[in-house]
């Protein structure tokens, strides 16, 4: 496995408060990586750290293997902010000529053709698009820019149900034709089911989940049964989340591949992403990370 962003005990401190703090993950090439957690979690600050619009208080950050964020290593990454940049006052073309003056990489070609698809005229003032227009005119502009990885901030925040599903379904198609590397943050967990393949959970300013979305679903299950009988089945698995009611109790416990063994009045079933990630957000103790490897002689 190729890593292509990866951090060491990266930490942003804020005066006395960290915003992110010992975060250590390494991120595949060629995944759509859906950065999730509450507001306040640091996803913002971690997005930041990764394409160098922030130093590092501790730690550091690796893009492509280089540490530092060189001006080769910043031409192959583009970013999108969570207020998408525009200028209200430039027409849709003069963006377009915008990226290419800044953009080593640039396709123009491609961003005009993907606005003409999108029906988005080049003569019309940015500030006259809608929000959801506006969306796509700053995501043509990241995808023009030709890059290796894009990192997206909230991309879809304050838009329509309609124009969140067309940006998602713009963005999937510029992945399958490029293969490019993408982190997504986002706390709503139903914009990122059917397109992410990575899961990075952030919480309290701490990773707290890493890992491919197929392997994870498969290593939990969510276990209902009577309560009095809880606490021994609590004993036997890696417990996520207890909730219980006088008569009843639902475990969400990270099992492994073993079957488990219960008493026929439990039942077992598999979980969805939005239910893995509210558990663990829930339970800030604990986590799902990988194993470490280590490196041979």
């Amino acid at each position: 496995m190729t890593s292509l962003l990866t951090a060491t005990g990266l930490g942003k401190r804020y005066r006395r408060t960290w915003a992110l703090k010992d975060c250590s993950l390494s991120i595949p090439a060629g995944r759509v990586v859906a950065l999730v957690g509450p507001n306040g979690a640091g996803k913002t600050t971690l997005l930041h750290l990764v394409v160098g619009l922030l130093t590092p208080t501790a730690g550091t950050v690796s893009a492509f293997g280089e540490t530092g964020g060189t001006a080769a290593t910043l031409a192959r990454v583009a970013f999108l902010a969570q207020d998408k940049p525009l200028y209200d006052g430039f027409t849709v073309a003069d963006m377009l000529r915008f990226g290419r003056h800044l953009n080593p990489r640039w396709d123009q070609e491609l961003g005009e053709r993907r606005l003409a698809e999108l029906e988005i005229p080049l003569d019309r003032k940015v500030g006259k698009l809608s929000g959801g227009q506006q969306a796509q005119v700053a995501l043509t502009v990241a995808l023009a820019k030709q890059p290796d990885l894009l990192v997206l901030d909230e991309p879809l925040a304050n838009l329509d149900p309609l124009a969140r599903h067309e940006v998602m379904r713009g963005l999937m198609a510029a992945v399958a034709e490029t293969g490019m590397t993408v982190v997504l943050s986002s706390h709503v967990v139903s914009d990122l089911e059917n397109t992410c393949d990575w899961l990075v959970v952030l919480n309290r300013g701490r990773v707290q989940v890493s890992g491919d979305i197929e392997e994870l679903l498969a290593e939990h299950r969510l276990l209902t049964g009577p309560a009095e009988l809880a606490d021994g089945v609590a004993a036997r698995v890696s417990t996520v989340d207890d909730s219980r009611t006088d008569r009843q109790a639902t475990l969400l416990a990270r099992t492994g591949a073993a079957a488990l063994s219960l008493d026929p009045k439990w039942t077992v079933r598999g979980v969805g992403l939005e239910e893995l990630v509210l558990a663990y957000l829930r339970r800030p103790e604990a986590a799902s990370l990988p194993r470490p490897v280590l490196a041979r002689a």
